[in-house]
């Protein structure tokens, strides 16, 4: 026979268990969530930026992006202490070497120069570019020419070869 106690247990069980049920039965299911499409703009990639080209008809200013184009790339490669390195770079990209100023690799005392100077004479201006330790980079600028047709101050070695 079942005790009384086994009795209310099993009642509690089922009441439990029809509570459940009807529990479930009241609630809701679930709706789905309204789909929400959000529409993000296409990553745009940036147009390259057009390489730079001799400009032979125009300013000092207006052949700076090639000058310093040139300049760069040398400087981010193995020479990017040679002047001559630099010459015959800016000579290939179209500068006249004929119109080109450097200054020595080495210092007076036979160590590697601190900074090299390098320039091209641009009519009444200068491309200068200077490179080196002592800058750290590359730098490039466009400055007036001296009055004797030159572009750099001081001892220059000779562009011949």
């Amino acid at each position: 026979m079942t005790s009384p106690r086994a009795v209310r247990l099993s009642a509690l069980v089922l009441v439990a268990a029809a509570g459940a049920v009807m529990l479930a039965a009241c609630t809701p299911s679930p709706q789905p969530s309204p789909t929400v499409s959000i529409s993000t703009p296409a990553a745009t990639t940036p147009a390259p930026s057009p390489t730079p080209t001799l400009v032979p008809e125009g300013s000092a200013e207006d052949n700076l992006p090639l000058f310093t184009s040139v300049v760069d790339a040398v400087w981010a490669g193995p020479d990017q202490v040679s002047g001559r390195a630099y010459i015959d770079a800016l000579t290939a990209a179209g500068f006249d070497k004929a119109a080109m100023q450097v200054t020595p690799d080495q210092s007076t005392v036979n160590n590697p120069a601190e900074s090299i100077q390098f320039a091209v004479r641009w009519g009444e201006e200068c491309l200068i570019g200077q490179v080196g330790p002592a800058t750290r980079e590359a730098v490039t600028v466009v400055e007036p020419g001296l009055s004797d047709g030159t572009c750099l101050i001081g001892h220059t070695r000779a562009i011949d070869w």
